[in-house]
This record gives C-alpha cells, structure tokens and sequence, in this order.
C-alpha cells in the first residue's frame, strides 16, 4: 500500500487519553559538532544538557535546550531530556566533519525540499535581532527584508533555517510577559494535509492549535501539538510542528517531498515521549496494522526501548520512554 493510500480514521483510546505525551526533541544532523554546539550555546543562549556517544556505531548525540526551570529527573539523577519539550537534537556522524566536500541537505533547495526550519520565539523579536546581529548571526532574511516585517530567519553552520518570531502579540492571550526564548516549532512540507492531521492526531494524539491560510501566495499552514498548559501561549509554547501545505500537491500523483534521511541527508525526525511507549506502540500496531510503517518497531533494533514511525510523507517520529537512560 503506498502512503497516499494510508487512512487513519480510528482515534485511539492510548494516545487520546495519555497525558504524559510529550512532543520532546526535533534532530538534525550535523557536520562539525564543535561548530555546531558553539553556535547554538553562544548566539542563542541554549544550554548543551547532555551528551551521547555510540562508538560502535560512530556517532554521538548531542542535546541542547533553552533554559527552563523544574527538570524531570531520570534515574542518574539527571535533567530528563526526554521527559521535557524544546529540545534540540544534534546528531553527529563520526568523521564527517574531516571531509571537505561533505554538505548537509537543508532541505530547502530542489530537488531535495521537505523540511523547512525550526522556531525560535522571543518576548520582542526586533531585540532579539538585534542581539543577533551584534553577535553577528548570519541572517537569511531580515525583518526589513520582503514582505513579512514581523519575522526573521537566520542560518545555522549547516545552512538549516532557524525562524524567529514573538509570542507577545495582541492576538494572543498568554503569555503576558517575557518568559524567555522559546523553542516553539518544527516545520516540514507536506503533500495532503488531510492524511498527515488524520495522522498526527489519531495516530498520536495531536490536534491543530491554530491555522494560517494564505491565499495570495496559495499556502496554508498548519500547527499541531498537544495541549497549551495554563498560561501558555501557542507561540510560546515548546513542540509544536508546523506543517506547510502548498496547494495543489495533494493531485499530483507524481509529487513527493525528501524526508530529510533518504540521501542527501539532513533533517532526522521529531520525538514523541511517554511514560509508556511499549503500551502505545502496541495500540497503535493493532489498531492500524501494515496502515503505519515502522523502522524499526518498540525495541526491535540496535537501541532498545525506542520505536520510529514514518508519517504520509515518510518523516520519521521517534517514540520513547520519559527518563530514557542511554
């Protein structure tokens, strides 16, 4: 059965009525660790939370967040980077750093376009260029630069798209007052956005926090998560996946977006975490059946106690257990 063909029409029971589900990090691969961590730490303020190295197969994971308060702890006694929202993801194929002609799709250049950037949100978005700037950021575009003066995008090492907005708004009721930088979405493109919201909120539990339709341009977005908690706003909230639908993709029965693991590589996947994976994982396999692919599935490959899933467009989704200890 091809994608196109996939329905998911049943809302099931473990994902609807799980509120430990946690849109937790966004990953990207990267060339040079030390340039990327650098990066990230030092213009935007994140945090490296923690490390990990798997020398039999010769990469390391590395996990950076915006500072936030009252970590989960995991069994070590560590903050629970599985266990939060707002995290990023960083993953580093040994050696890749070495070879000059190495380049990571961004995925934002043809023929290989699917993934388009991740979010950073502010209190004030022209102060906060403005700090970029003096650190000299390399922009994409500045807020006096096209059409849209309220946003700016600036690139990382690696040339990914890091958007920068503000979550003070009028239209928004929370919050009311700087509560720091925001991790607040991951964006990709996608062909049907009827199949991948049937996707994301029946298969995990997701529902659309808000839309944006823009005609002139022929485009809508849309934005997907898990419920806003008291005093969060949906700018300023962390995981959130955003996802672009260009019209008219949906018939053509040619077209198809790079899922960002198929070469070239970039984009990795989201992650999806939960107090008890095993037990959604097997909802969702009986539920659904051979209607979702898996790679591999519940701890059935090299590291355990994780699954991924691939959503209509083929986009990974990892699912793991809250205080994970690699």
């Amino acid at each position: 059965m091809s994608t196109e063909d996939k329905y998911y029409p049943i809302k099931i029971d473990c994902a609807a009525n799980d509120s430990t589900l946690t849109f937790n990090h966004t990953c990207l691969r990267i060339k040079d660790p030390k340039r990327s961590v650098k990066f990230y730490v030092e213009t935007f303020g994140m945090k490296l939370m923690d490390k990990k190295d798997f020398p039999e197969m010769k990469f390391s994971l590395y996990f950076l967040s915006f500072p936030k308060e009252n970590w989960e702890k995991n069994s070590k006694g560590e903050a629970d980077v599985f266990g939060a929202s707002g995290i990023l993801e960083l993953t580093h194929n040994w050696g890749t750093e070495d070879e000059d002609d190495f380049k990571i799709n961004n995925g934002n250049e043809e023929p290989h376009r699917g993934f388009g950037h991740i979010c950073f949100s502010y209190a004030d978005v022209s102060k906060a260029c403005e700090a970029l700037e003096a650190k000299k950021a390399p922009f994409k575009k500045r807020m006096s630069d096209g059409r849209q003066k309220d946003i700016a995008f600036v690139l990382d090492p690696d040339g990914y798209w890091i958007e920068i907005v503000q979550y003070l708004r009028e239209a928004e009721e929370f919050p009311t007052t700087d509560v720091g930088p925001k991790f607040n979405h991951t964006m990709v493109r996608v062909k049907d956005p009827v199949k991948t919201i049937e996707f994301y909120k029946n298969v995990l539990g997701m529902d659309v926090l808000r839309t944006s339709v823009n005609e002139k341009n022929k485009f809508t977005l849309y934005f997907l998560g898990y419920p806003l908690k008291e005093g969060e706003g949906r700018v300023s909230k962390e995981g959130v996946l955003e996802i672009t639908h260009n019209w008219g993709t949906e018939t053509d029965a040619n077209f198809q977006y790079h899922n960002g693991n198929d070469k070239p590589q970039g984009y990795g996947h989201i992650c999806v975490s939960c107090k008890d994976p095993a037990s959604l994982c097997e909802e969702i396999d009986t539920k659904y059946g051979d209607k979702v692919s898996w790679a591999p599935k519940f701890n059935q490959g090299k590291l355990k106690n994780i699954a991924f899933l691939k959503d209509p467009d083929g986009y990974s989704i990892e699912i793991v257990p809250q205080g994970l200890v690699v």
